[in-house]
């Protein structure tokens, strides 16, 4: 019996923290990988999970560090988003992104943007700043101008390397309009969306994606990063995901919010959910790609059904991993 005020220990203890990220899945092996584009790729990799993990490790919010660490790689030439992001059919960008924070089930996206530098920043301010979750195109455009985020020409996300895939899905495409989804020299254009997971101390998880689509997406075509519960999903009660590959097939699964019911209701390990999600419904239906996956405890997992998937985290240990392949 406490005579004065009573604090559990419990309640004063913190949350272990963990985070992770992806730059996308696809047929990446080292036969198709030269030595120092790896270490390129590698490097990046484990600057961004690294600077998202300091602001964890600093008390960050979950959500600061999934902002923090896919700016990086928005940034970065290498992933197809922001900078480097693939280009659409008339040859232009159209990007998106979302977040959703565990605690409170809050969750903003932004889709078909093409003038916004951080699509994630956009999805934030959505989030936080609107009463909606997701806007889109032009208007989408317009509140992050409003909202004082930097905005930049659509030709500042422009690279040779992405305008020359291009050129080449369109070839592939104008002899044969189904290969997009049939030619295995197209099929890798769909990949490179980036994605962050991360546990705080407060015990608060949070997730985020981005990315540039589709090589040649026509049409004002979204996948699924912007949606939430497809691409992103996160909630305290179970885990956080970001997804990464052919959109359409985890739209049509829900595969971030799946996995998660999983581990609420079927108590499975985040470990079992991924792989049943991953492996035993998109694999059937043709669906290539993968997650990543973090819950209330800091464990991860990273299943992938893919050649590849550029992957990377810092355990509760503190243990930084850097990863390409099936390994």
């Amino acid at each position: 019996m406490c005579l004065f005020t009573c604090v559990s220990f419990n309640s004063l203890a913190e949350s272990p923290i963990a985070f992770a990220i992806h730059g996308g899945a696809g047929t990446i092996t080292k036969a198709n990988l030269t030595s120092e584009k790896e270490q390129e790729y590698r490097a990046k990799l484990r600057e961004s999970v690294t600077a998202g993990y300091a602001v964890l490790k600093q008390g960050g919010t979950s959500e600061e560090a999934v902002i923090k660490a896919i700016q990086i790689m928005e940034e970065s030439p290498l992933f197809n988003a922001g900078v480097g992001a693939v280009f659409t059919w008339d040859e232009n960008h159209e990007l998106d992104a979302s977040i959703m924070r565990g605690q409170d089930k809050q969750a903003g996206a932004v889709a078909g943007v093409k003038n916004i530098k951080s699509p994630i920043a956009a999805a934030q301010a959505v989030m936080n700043e609107s009463v909606h979750v997701m806007l889109s195109g032009k208007g989408a455009d317009d509140f992050a101008r409003q909202q004082g985020l930097a905005m930049v020409e659509n030709s500042v996300f422009n690279t040779k390397r992405r305008k020359d895939a291009l050129k080449k899905v369109k070839a592939n495409i104008l002899s044969n309009d189904h290969a997009m989804y049939l030619s295995p020299d197209v099929v890798d254009y769909k990949f490179g969306t980036v994605g962050a997971v991360a546990l705080d101390k407060h015990g608060n998880l949070a997730a985020g994606t981005s990315t540039g689509g589709m090589t040649a997406k026509r049409w004002g075509r979204i996948g699924d990063s912007p949606i939430i519960g497809a691409g992103t999903w996160a909630d305290n009660e179970s885990c956080a995901v970001s997804a990464t590959g052919h959109g359409e097939y985890f739209i049509r699964h829900q595969v971030a919010a799946d996995i998660c019911s999983r581990v609420k209701y079927s108590n499975k390990t985040i470990l079992e959910a991924g792989h049943e999600v991953i492996h035993k419904v998109l694999s059937p239906d043709a669906g290539s790609g993968g997650v990543i996956i973090i819950d209330t405890q800091g464990n991860i997992a990273m299943p992938f059904n893919s050649a590849g998937m550029y992957r990377a985290s810092v355990d509760v240990e503190g243990r930084v991993s850097v990863q390409i392949y099936a390994e």
